[in-house]
């Protein structure tokens, strides 16, 4: 059993509000990440009252009184600042990132202006609006579109020269272009799927994600067996060693807290200038089928124990 357990006796008095569901896209995966983390919460002693945010969580919030708020949500407006602002008003302590380092993490252009400067690699690309796309492509194709601020690959479409979107893209396809005005145009990295957790400031390893079919889209993250995790991933040491150093080095630079995870794609025909880093997640979940859960218990961590370091980081 590690420190954070040993010292959960010495805390475990503490009244913990657990936020989870919301309005996001992301609603049915923080229940359950809540629902989890607060049945590990009662496991170690604590009282715990778990909160399905709607529009009267501030006054729930008041009236609960909890020594800190373990924060579950996913997407917005949880995981972009809005949640950490209302929070930071009430005098509350809470999990994971703050205020300014959400709304940067979430807008994947504001984190490459964040990182990018400091040698971080990310894919290239720019802001289009969807009118564009209608009357021709904004890179040569194949080429990915994502919403600028959205999690848990929600929104992805890969643009392929045979793909059935249309030459250029049609109004009628479905895809994002139909749900945001905007939308941000990457060139699409051949191979694989990487991922780190990053707790404190230590990287627990590095995942290889291999959907089923198609890619690593919501619905291949959060169904029970749509993707292997291999982990470690079988991948040269000096990928391995590259992805650890940038998960860290982008947590740093973001002013992370609690836990994060930094997703890559790793084009293994170009050795480590194949590696690119996509974005940083704030506000990981903590499903059962959840990475940083899976990293940590194959480092010696269980489940619970995540859970209370990530509430001992809020409390200090």
């Amino acid at each position: 059993m590690g420190d954070s357990a040993r010292g959960s006796d010495r805390v475990s008095k503490l009244h913990v509000a657990v936020l989870m569901g919301g309005w996001s896209n992301e609603r049915d995966v923080s229940l359950m990440s809540g629902g989890g983390v607060a049945d590990a919460l009662e496991s170690l002693g604590h009282k715990v009252t778990r909160i399905d945010m709607d529009r009267d969580v501030a006054l729930k919030l008041h009236e609960a009184k909890p020594d800190v708020v373990f924060n579950a949500l996913h997407g917005t407006p949880g995981e972009d600042g809005t949640v950490q602002g209302m929070l930071d008003l009430m005098g509350l302590k809470y999990t994971h990132s703050g205020l300014v380092t959400s709304v940067i993490a979430i807008d994947k252009q504001l984190t490459k202006n964040a990182l990018v400067p400091h040698g971080i690699p990310m894919p290239g690309g720019r802001m289009v609006q969807v009118e564009e796309l209608y009357q021709h492509d904004p890179l040569p194709r194949p080429y990915v579109l994502k919403p600028v601020n959205e999690g848990s690959s929600v929104g992805v479409a890969i643009v392929t020269a045979e793909g059935n979107y249309g030459n250029p893209i049609s109004p009628q396809a479905k895809g994002p272009w139909q749900e945001f005005p905007e939308l941000l145009a990457e060139p699409y990295i051949r191979g694989r799927e990487l991922t780190s957790a990053v707790i404190g400031d230590k990287a627990l390893g590095v995942t290889e994600l291999k959907p089923r079919s198609g890619f690593y889209d919501y619905d291949a993250k959060y169904t029970d067996g749509m993707t292997e995790h291999v982990f470690p991933a079988q991948v040269p040491d000096e990928i391995a060693e590259a992805c650890m150093r940038i998960a860290c080095e982008a947590h740093r630079l973001l002013g992370c807290k609690g836990a994060s995870r930094s997703d890559f794609r790793w084009d293994d025909s170009q050795g480590v200038d194949g590696l690119f880093l996509l974005e940083v997640n704030t506000q990981p979940g903590m499903t059962p089928l959840s990475l940083v859960p899976e990293q940590a218990k194959y480092c010696g961590i269980g489940y619970a124990e995540l859970v209370q370091r990530i509430v001992d980081e809020a409390m200090a």
